[in-house]
């Protein structure tokens, strides 16, 4: 049986890969570097094969998760940057996509930018220092 809690983690997650599987569908394909990403985070998240196989047949249907915390917006954020540079071809398509999502979650649309410019200079260097990054990222929110 599982808890309240392990549920309400569950649903969180499942809503934060709909926002990747939404920009991954941005422009009517999944290419195979995007869906193996997906599936990578989802099994992160503690998530099986078939549970990511339901939603992703689910997801045709789109609705915004906007995550309440500022260090889970930042999360979806990064995973979405890593989701537009999963096929190595970042699109302006995916970028705008970006932007939106940004503004919806109270950021001025200028963290992608900035976002991929830290992605320009090294993954690595993204997760290495993102407790400074989810900080600096307070100055982007709107008021």
């Amino acid at each position: 049986m599982i808890g309240f809690f392990e549920h309400q983690y569950l649903a969180y997650k499942k809503k934060h890969l709909k926002n990747l599987i939404a920009l991954a569908r941005i422009d009517e394909e999944f290419h195979e570097s995007e869906l193996k990403l997906i599936y990578k985070l989802g099994r992160k998240y503690g998530l099986k094969d078939r549970q990511m196989d339901r939603i992703i047949s689910d997801s045709k249907d789109y609705e915004l998760y906007i995550p309440e915390q500022h260090d889970e917006r930042m999360s979806q954020l990064y995973d979405l940057m890593l989701l537009v540079y999963a096929d190595g071809v970042v699109e302006e398509r995916e970028v705008n996509f970006c932007k939106v999502i940004a503004k919806k979650f109270g950021y001025d649309a200028l963290i992608i930018s900035w976002l991929i410019d830290l992605f320009e200079k090294g993954e690595e260097d993204v997760d290495r220092n993102w407790e400074e990054y989810v900080e600096i990222a307070e100055e982007f929110k709107q008021h």
